[in-house]
């Protein structure tokens, strides 16, 4: 059996340069281990502001490209001339690499896939305009993208739940298999002494984090720890100003998990992980918080991980929840039948391990196909 040297990610972001999201997270995660494990890994993503066109990332090597040149970035897989060209996301970047680099081998992992109402959703709640939302839309969502999924070698998602969504929206007639995001988790995690809830993401209104603090200011005896910035730093200043009277409710800004050990020290603290989202794929942050042996409050319950593994707030009960959560220290029982799940399948080993198996196996197959 042949194996693979050069892999490439295609990525819609890599969390560098001012851009902190779950899809870069965890693009930057799978190239940093496949370094570490002997591979030559290349990334293209849209360039960001202080990026360069070329960067040196945890040993990744990152091409950047601007808005005017996304026809032309399809020259750059040509130049990479991966073995394999993996899509951590479905993007136009997919079409781009299948075109270019047609012999070689074609993943797309669909992490979030949105349909028509997501995308309303989107653009209801922007993290920072509609204008970009259409941007995204247009670069993450055209048909070109959606025939580049059905000709992909394989197709994988992140979570069990998303599969049959994903079938639907890309009209995907093969089987679709599930692939662990490898995430950092910490056993024996070192609870605080009193109650804490930590809420980690972004401060934006699809976010919704005035529920989150809504709740925090009718329980005055519970530590609530809100770990994110806003893309729009107006909003956040409104939020700081509206609940300065709250000393349980601290703001702690962005907290970079790639730099420093705050990020690990928030989850091994907090009890509960709160999340009043209106919408998510399976964010990095359960599957993080549940590996820090806490428990989910969770407006939505991507693969259970908030009915198994903590509470689901449907209608938006997140005070019964935690109530519920607190009583008899129910989070502790919770946060720990997740952590042996997530353990066995979202740990980077064993996580990193399911990829390589998978890229060998379709490169082989290609080869073979040929």
């Amino acid at each position: 059996m042949t194996s693979p040297k050069r892999i490439c990610l295609i990525c819609v972001e890599i969390f560098a340069w001012g851009k902190y999201g779950g899809f870069g997270k965890s693009a930057r995660i799978i190239g940093r281990e496949l370094v570490k494990r002997g591979y030559e890994v290349f990334a293209v993503v849209p360039r960001r502001e202080d990026q360069k066109e070329e960067e040196i990332l945890d040993g990744i090597t990152v091409f950047g490209f601007n808005s005017k040149e996304i026809r032309s970035s399809g020259n750059l897989y040509k130049k990479i001339n991966a073995d394999i060209y993996h899509s951590c996301e479905p993007s136009l970047g997919t079409w781009l690499a299948m075109k270019h680099v047609p012999h070689a081998t074609h993943i797309v992992t669909s992490r979030d896939p949105r349909d028509t109402y997501d995308w309303w959703l989107e653009f209801s709640y922007p993290s920072k305009s509609r204008f970009q939302v259409i941007q995204n839309y247009f670069y993450e969502d055209n048909f070109l993208v959606h025939k580049s999924v059905r000709h992909a070698d394989a197709l994988f998602v992140p979570a069990h739940f998303l599969k049959e969504k994903v079938k639907k929206i890309y009209n995907y007639k093969r089987e679709i298999q599930f692939l662990a995001t490898p995430t950092e988790i910490r056993p024996n995690a070192i609870k605080a002494e009193k109650p804490t809830v930590v809420s980690m993401g972004r401060l934006d209104p699809r976010k919704r984090p005035e529920l989150t603090l809504k709740v925090a200011r009718n329980f005055p005896e519970v530590s609530f720890h809100m770990v994110g910035k806003a893309r729009v730093p107006e909003y956040e200043k409104h939020l700081r100003e509206k609940y300065s009277d709250c000393p349980n409710i601290h703001f702690e800004g962005f907290v970079n998990q790639f730099e420093g050990d705050g990020h690990h020290r928030f989850f091994s603290a907090a009890w509960i992980l709160i999340n009043t989202a209106i919408r998510e794929g399976l964010p990095d942050s359960f599957v993080e918080g549940v590996g820090h042996n806490c428990a989910i409050l969770s407006y939505v319950d991507p693969d259970h991980f908030a009915s198994e593994y903590g509470f689901h707030a449907a209608t938006n009960n997140f005070e019964e929840g935690l109530n519920n959560l607190l009583a008899n220290n129910l989070w502790k029982e919770k946060g720990q039948k997740g952590f042996n799940y997530v353990d066995a399948t979202y740990g980077v080993a064993n996580a990193m391990e399911a990829h390589i198996e998978a890229y060998h196996f379709l490169f082989n197959q290609k080869r073979r196909n040929r």
